[in-house]
């Protein structure tokens, strides 16, 4: 049996904004049980694939908004890890 294990957080730096309740929120962690490794696997490069597409695509609005003076990609921190481990 294999686990696939999630984690996925995001910060925002003290600078955006005053409310402190924003600056670190608890990250996601999801598991999923695999009968093999392979499947994991092919699990786990999906999954890296589909939150590096998010992330892109994040970084990519607030650019935008940077261009138009709201908003500062390099206040916000996204962090991911996905692993296959046995059980």
């Amino acid at each position: 049996m294999w686990v696939l294990m999630y984690v996925f957080s995001y910060s925002i730096s003290p600078a955006a904004t005053n409310d402190k309740a924003e600056w670190r929120l608890l990250p996601t962690v999801v598991f999923q049980e695999f009968s093999n490794e392979e499947r994991c696997r092919k699990a786990k490069v999906t999954l890296e694939g589909s939150l590096s597409e998010a992330g892109a695509k994040l970084r990519s609005g607030l650019e935008d908004l940077k261009s138009l003076g709201k908003a500062d990609p390099a206040q916000i921190i996204i962090a991911y890890n996905v692993e296959c481990l046995p059980k």
